[in-house]
């Protein structure tokens, strides 16, 4: 009977050594597993970071929105009101001219 005690006694030592084996790898696994799931998840912190750039630049492009619309605005007013403006943008880009003026056309040499 005494040599089957220690042959328990063995077998049991082996389970339990198996066992904890068996309960670090899944603990590994478990710990591995939520590491990826927090940095690259839906939620994770690579997506938070991704989220910030892009609300970074979203408000950059906001600022220069409400900048160009504020130039817009500003020409707007400017044309509907100031006759000296409208004249001086007509004589530019369409070359117009007054009564009685010559409007010559300047060609560059290649």
């Amino acid at each position: 009977m005494k040599k089957r005690r220690k042959k328990t006694k063995k077998k049991t030592g082996f389970i339990a050594k198996a066992q904890q084996k068996a309960f670090r790898a899944f603990f590994l696994f478990i710990l591995v597993f939520l590491t990826v799931v927090f940095l690259f998840g839906d939620h994770g912190v690579y997506q938070l970071y991704r989220i910030k750039m892009l609300r970074k630049s979203t408000l950059k492009r906001i600022e220069e929105l409400k900048i160009e619309k504020q130039v817009l605005a500003d020409e707007k007013q400017r044309l509907e009101t100031d006759l000296k403006y409208i004249e001086s943008i007509a004589r530019e880009k369409y070359r117009m001219a007054k009564t009685g003026e010559k409007v010559f056309k300047v060609i560059p040499r290649e």
